[in-house]
């Protein structure tokens, strides 16, 4: 109980301090997958959490003469081992809401087999209750339940990414039948494939562990899960990306064209991994593609 009370008053004052309207549990009650642990959360002093056993959204709401009725969820990166969620959720999410799109950035659990019964899919369901209760929720926060996007950086894109293409199967508690489904998905030099030539290696061995099967990276690898109904994309990465080979992004692209979903791909030549912290200018794109996709007006 006491436990309980203290998470509590801590959300309430990260909300006040960031400028976030109001900071929510993903989960109501009983968090699914998880087991008893004695892991705790750490929060470093770069705006980044390790160790996340206790998913939240930060809500970030535009003023309601700007408000364009879509929502993004957003998910930071980091490898699967922390969340990079002042650089890659907050700033984007207080980006977002100047432009009239109400942001909630997800702090998910990171695969763990110490807090979960099956960690490959620990990150999913968090994506998915994201959506879920934006969704089940879009009238509370003046937000149109057909326009609510996914956004992932990094491995946060392999997540958003993840959820853009396995939404029909349901990981979570889902009696109201509330569609899983994005309306559009935002990838960020995204990891993309599980795939040996093409994966982040750190990333893989995160979620899939030291020697996944076949079909475990199969599964895991968007590219070969995008059908027909998969939701439109923007895509954005760095030619020189050392760290997450572009080609996750590009042979993204190409199935999605190949399957008929409409995509957008802008490709910097320089800039490296993250380099949202570099180009300052680097929304721009994105927010011409989301007037031009009738995602904002």
């Amino acid at each position: 109980m006491k436990r309980t009370i203290f998470l509590i008053i801590i959300l309430a004052f990260l909300a006040i301090a960031s400028g976030a309207q109001e900071i929510i549990k993903l989960y109501p009650e009983e968090i699914p997958n998880s087991k008893e642990s004695e892991t705790t959360m750490e929060v470093q002093s770069n705006g980044m959490y390790r160790n996340v056993t206790v998913p939240t959204l930060e809500i970030y709401l535009p003023e309601k003469d700007k408000s364009t009725g879509t929502a993004v969820v957003i998910c930071p990166g980091g490898g699967y081992s922390v969340v990079v969620y002042q650089g890659e959720g907050v700033l984007t999410a207080k980006e977002l809401a100047k432009n009239g799109v109400a942001a909630f950035v997800l702090k998910y659990r990171l695969p763990d087999e110490t807090i979960m019964v099956d960690k490959t899919i620990g990150p999913l369901q968090d994506a998915q209750q994201a959506i879920k209760v934006v969704r089940d929720s879009a009238d509370k926060w003046d937000v149109d339940p057909d326009k609510i996007g996914i956004m992932g950086f990094s491995a946060g894109g392999h997540l958003a990414s993840t959820e853009a293409t396995h939404y029909k199967k349901p990981l979570i508690e889902n009696s109201s039948n509330t569609s899983l489904r994005p309306d559009f998905q935002i990838l960020i030099y995204p990891v993309i494939s599980m795939q040996d030539k093409l994966t982040h290696a750190d990333s893989r061995k995160q979620l899939l562990g030291e020697n996944p099967t076949k079909e475990e990276i199969d599964l895991f690898s968007n590219e070969l899960q995008i059908d027909e109904n998969s939701p439109p994309a923007y895509l954005t990465h760095a030619g020189d990306d050392n760290t997450v080979d572009v080609d996750n992004s590009i042979f993204y692209f190409e199935k999605l064209r190949d399957n008929k979903v409409l995509a957008e791909i802008h490709i910097y030549q320089k800039g490296g991994h993250g380099f949202i912290f570099r180009h300052k200018g680097w929304m721009e794109p994105l927010l011409a593609w989301m007037k031009d996709s009738n995602w904002i007006n």
